[in-house]
């Protein structure tokens, strides 16, 4: 389960990082990235509740690596851009990586910011109290099994009906004199 649970939230990290690099590298050439979408204000209770939602689904698993990632992502795209300085973007990456070690708790912040800001107070209240039942202990359990298995079914069964959608246009193809 934890297996799976970490892989999922870590490949939506994984392409949100790749997707955030091209902003940072877009600043240093100095253009100015778009600005986040502002989220309403939430109540401290409501942010609580957002916070203790997030914590009983281990969410901070999925963003765990967030600093190390982004720094290896940028060190990357400065080596690219500057070869000679490899060596010492690689000595460097280290001492930046510790700098910013901890930041990663602003994305928990955030996604508490917009938990909050899409449920209620009781809302949130309620689903914490769903999450310690006996019910909501085996969502957190088995969906991040389900969501994988529904994606490997999903890739088999497209790979499947685009064959079966190519024959339908060989067919379609073949009835007008013209074979693909």
């Amino acid at each position: 389960m934890k297996n799976v649970l970490k892989f999922l939230p870590a490949a939506a990290l994984a392409a949100g990082l790749a997707v955030s690099a091209a902003p940072a590298v877009a600043q240093q050439a100095g253009q100015k990235a778009p600005a986040a979408p502002a989220q309403p204000k939430a109540s401290p209770a409501a942010i609580a509740a957002a916070k203790e939602i997030l914590q009983i689904k281990n969410a901070a698993a999925m963003y765990a690596g967030a600093v190390p990632g982004m720094v290896e992502k940028t060190k990357g795209a400065l080596i690219q851009q500057n070869l000679n300085y490899q060596k010492d973007l690689n000595e460097v990456a280290p001492i930046v990586a510790q700098q910013l070690n901890g930041r990663q708790s602003e994305i928990g912040d955030g996604m508490a910011q917009i938990y909050a800001s899409e449920f209620t107070e009781q809302e949130l209240k309620d689903l914490v109290t769903f999450y310690k039942s006996p019910l909501g202990k085996k969502l957190i359990d088995a969906e991040p099994r389900a969501i994988g298995q529904s994606m490997a079914f999903m890739n088999t069964w497209a790979q499947s009906f685009s064959e079966t959608v190519m024959g339908a246009f060989r067919a379609e193809m073949r009835k007008r004199g013209k074979e693909i």
